[in-house]
Order: structure tokens, then C-alpha cells, then sequence
């Protein structure tokens, strides 16, 4: 559960209305740069102002106030600053203020402060303010100067140009999905794109243009990868087309924490797809997305890992194609990739695996020795999915394709995320795999010689009764001095 703030965020109008700032120096300074984004109406009460500040005061015309404080000159105003660098002072400014019922902000005491003034990124008419409580201004300010860095200037032009349009599209664009895409469009697309030229001109047909083709919007759907499990992992544009979805469509391995980034009052549908539990057969699923994107919905279809690795994506582009509906696939970072980046294991190894196989454990259940089972042979890395319950089968099946028992494994349970669990073997410790029942998120298995490169410091042994360096370790110990000199 995610901590609740102390304060509530929220931004006061200030227009052509008095705002009061009390103090002579470095603080009030401060406030003052602060407050000149707005249209407030400025006082400054500084009796003795230091020389810089009172220049700065007489710069910008700042309506000024040369006398000692006084009860009542918060009077009329809308917002106090107690900045005199006297803080027995400010107390009494504040004090004063909140007798009158007028919020007020003490400069260093939290205690004296009805608001507290943020880090401001100024577009307008856009804003973000960015608050740390107090906790840490520096903080704010780094913040600040990211996000100053992520916003286009020009963004405060447009929209103050959407402002001109917006009575037009109440009237002409209907409610829900035409009209979120509507501004989708025009704050992303070719009326940005003029504004940032400074063609104002240009950007207004470009607007007119948008609006006459508004109307009915076709449906959309994105397939997308939500990688391992680690919220960070996630790519910027699965991000991105998750915040302009009307419905998420999500697997049960997708953590809620990634399923939560999508937008706000997107509809969220689970559809289970987890072994021995699922919610909705993949024909339901697929006529599901065809339903929701025939509604004339922006649909993220959310699937763990990458949507083309083991995640039935074939058979959901394919309805959508026969239901005539557009799609794009978004990829992801599998499984496979961040088990090994946790293991810190080259998949792939010059002069010792050159091959890399994805399976599932699955595969070797059959009657049927797969043909990739010679490339493990051969010194290919296998990487198998979904292998835990069948781990047995697995080691049987590739020691009779004539891969050494000694082979080294690697296996890891929830893959990048902070709850992982790491496990090293050897391909006939594998079985024991199967008796590990305390293993309850998704498994990757990886066996093969490049393995033998690993980093085993931070993982456990696989077969049971066996300390950490023995057995396997040992092995791989031999075999990564082998592979690097």
C-alpha cells in the first residue's frame, strides 16, 4: 500500500488578488521570484530591505511597504509569507494571518505553515508543482529541473490554444473516446508541431483540420509487453499507450504495481492465464478484444514478459485481423533476458555457445525428442520457460540426448523483481527442482556451458544437503577458469 500524503496538493487563485510577503532579505527574496509566475498583486513588507533585494523590489515595480509589521497589514490578503529570517517573527506574521483566517507559510517551520510553496515548472497555463513536504527542497529541485528539461516550451501556447477550441469540440466531438483522442491528437501531433515552429498561423488549420475529421473513432489495440515483473523495466512506449488506453486487458502474472500505471479510469479486466487457473479460455480472450475495440476502445492487451515469447499473441492478432482491427505489438524484456541479467550469466559466449534456445519445459514431456535438444548438444544455451513441474523430465530427457550430467543450470524464480530467488546445479541436480514446492512465481531454468560464467555468490545451491560452493559450484568454478583463460 502506497504511503498517503500529509498535505493535500492544490493550486489557490491568485489574480489581480493581494498577496502579502514579509521580510528583508534572502527569504523573501525567495517567495517573491516565486509568486512573480502568477498575476497575483505583490506587497512586499520590508522595512529595512538589504540592497540587492531592494533593487530587485524597485526592478520589477513590486508595490512595497518601508514599516516595522504591524496586525493589520495581513488584512485583504489571500496568502501570507513570513520571511523575515526571524523566526520568533515570523511566528507572530503567521499568527496575525491565521486570526484573520488566512493561510500563511512560515519560511523553515512546518508547524507555522497553512501550505507549503513547491518547485515550479511554469508553462502557462500549465504547471506542476512539485512538494516534498519539506522533507527534502534540494529533492524538489532536482525534480524540477527533469521535468523543466521534459516539457516543451512551447506547451503553455498550446494550450492555451486548446482553451480556443474547447467549445467547439464540446459541441462537435462526442463524449469518451473520440474526444480523449481528439486532444491526443492535437496536443501531440501536427497543431504542436506548428506551434513549436512558432507558425501560429499553421497551427490554427491544423486544429480546424482535426476537428472537421472528428467524429467516430475505430478501435485499437496494442499488445504489449510488461517484461519480468520489475515496474522499471517496462519500456517508455508500453507506458506511453498504456496512459491512453480505455480498457486493460491483463495476465495474472502481470504485477498489480504494472497493471496500476495505466490510466486512471481505464477499465482493468483480468483474464487469468496462470497454470491451473484460468479465468478465460484464449478464444474468450480474443473475442474480447474484438468486442472492446469494436466498441471504438483503445484496448492494451497486458502479457507478461514479451507478447511473441509464450504469449499466445499469434492467436490474438489473428482474430483481430480477421475482425478488421488495427493492432501493434509493443515488445517486452522476456524472462529469460532478466534471469540472466540477475545471475549476471551470458546467454551467449564466444568460442563456447554461440546458439541461444528458448523452450518450454513442456517440450520434452513428449515421445518426441525436439530438434533443438542436438543444439544443446552442440553447446547451445537453453533457456526454459515454465519448467519447474516437468524439471525432472527435462534433465532425463537431454543426459539421454547426450548432454553431460555435469552440464551447469541455473535456475531463477521471479525474474528483476526485489522478492527473486536464485538457485545454481547442475543439470543432475535438476530434478530436485520439483520437490522446491516453496516456489510459487514463475520459474526460468537456463542450462548450458556459458552458464558456468555466472555469478553464483548471491544464490543457493539446487540439489539439497549440499553447501554452496560444493558440487556444482566447484564444477563451474573449473569451468569458468576454463572459459576465460
Amino acid at each position: 500500500m502506497s504511503q498517503k500524503l500529509s498535505v493535500f496538493p492544490a493550486f489557490f487563485r491568485v489574480a489581480q488578488k493581494s498577496v502579502a510577503v514579509f521580510g528583508n532579505g534572502d527569504e523573501a527574496f525567495a517567495k517573491l521570484r516565486l509568486l512573480l509566475n502568477t498575476e497575483a498583486r505583490i506587497v512586499a513588507y520590508a522595512d529595512r530591505p538589504e540592497p540587492a533585494f531592494d533593487a530587485f523590489l524597485d526592478a520589477n515595480n513590486i508595490e512595497t511597504v518601508r514599516e516595522p509589521f504591524g496586525a493589520h497589514q495581513v488584512e485583504g490578503s489571500v496568502l501570507v509569507f513570513a520571511a523575515t529570517g526571524d523566526a520568533a517573527l515570523d511566528r507572530v506574521v503567521v499568527t496575525a494571518a491565521r486570526e484573520r483566517k488566512i493561510p500563511a507559510n512560515a519560511v523553515d517551520q512546518p508547524d507555522y505553515c497553512d501550505f507549503l510553496t513547491p518547485a515550479l515548472v511554469n508553462r502557462a497555463p500549465v504547471a506542476v508543482a512539485i512538494g516534498t513536504e519539506g522533507a527534502g527542497p534540494v529533492l524538489a529541485q532536482m525534480i524540477r529541473a527533469q521535468i523543466d528539461q521534459l516539457l516543451s516550451p512551447s506547451l503553455g501556447i498550446v494550450a492555451s490554444l486548446a482553451a480556443n477550441y474547447r467549445d467547439a469540440v464540446e459541441r462537435l466531438v462526442p463524449r469518451g473516446v473520440a474526444r480523449r483522442v481528439f486532444w491526443r491528437r492535437f496536443f501531440s501531433g501536427p497543431v504542436a508541431d506548428q506551434v513549436a515552429l512558432g507558425d501560429l498561423a499553421s497551427a490554427r488549420r491544423e486544429a480546424s483540420r482535426l476537428l472537421d475529421a472528428a467524429g467516430g473513432v475505430a478501435g485499437h489495440v496494442w499488445l504489449v509487453g510488461a517484461g519480468p515483473g520489475a515496474e522499471d523495466l517496462l519500456t517508455l512506449r508500453a507506458q506511453r499507450v498504456m496512459m491512453e488506453a480505455d480498457a486493460i486487458v491483463y495476465d495474472a502474472l502481470v504485477p498489480q504495481a504494472i497493471v496500476d500505471m495505466g490510466r486512471r479510469d481505464a477499465e482493468r479486466l483480468s483474464v487469468g492465464k496462470r497454470k491451473g487457473c484460468h479465468t478465460k479460455s484464449q478464444d474468450e480472450i480474443n473475442q474480447l478484444l474484438v468486442k472492446l475495440a469494436g466498441e471504438g476502445k483503445r484496448v492494451v492487451r497486458l502479457k507478461s514478459g514479451d507478447p511473441l515469447v509464450y504469449g499466445r499473441a499469434g492467436e490474438e492478432m489473428a482474430a483481430l485481423r480477421e475482425a478488421g482491427i488495427s493492432y501493434e505489438v509493443v515488445p517486452g524484456i522476456t524472462s529469460a533476458f532478466a534471469a540472466a541479467a540477475d545471475f549476471e550469466l551470458p546467454l551467449t559466449l564466444r568460442g563456447v555457445a554461440s546458439s541461444l534456445v528458448f523452450t518450454t519445459g513442456h517440450d520434452l514431456t513428449g515421445s518426441v525428442l525436439p530438434d533443438w535438444a542436438r543444439l544443446a548438444v552442440s553447446g547451445a544455451t537453453i533457456a526454459v520457460y515454465m519448467g519447474r513441474t516437468v524439471a525432472a523430465s527435462v534433465a532425463s530427457r537431454l543426459m539421454q540426448a547426450g548432454l553431460p550430467q555435469d552440464t551447469t543450470v541455473a535456475v531463477i524464480e521471479n525474474a528483476s523483481r526485489a522478492e527473486r530467488r536464485l538457485l545454481h546445479g547442475t543439470l543432475r541436480d535438476l530434478p530436485d527442482l520439483e520437490a522446491r514446492t516453496e516456489l510459487e512465481g514463475p520459474v526460468m531454468v537456463i542450462i548450458g556451458e556459458a552458464v558456468a560464467g555466472a555469478n553464483f555468490e548471491r544464490s543457493e545451491p539446487l540439489a539439497a544437503g549440499r553447501t554452496k560452493y560444493s558440487g556444482a559450484s566447484k564444477v563451474s568454478a573449473k569451468r569458468t577458469e576454463q572459459i576465460w583463460n
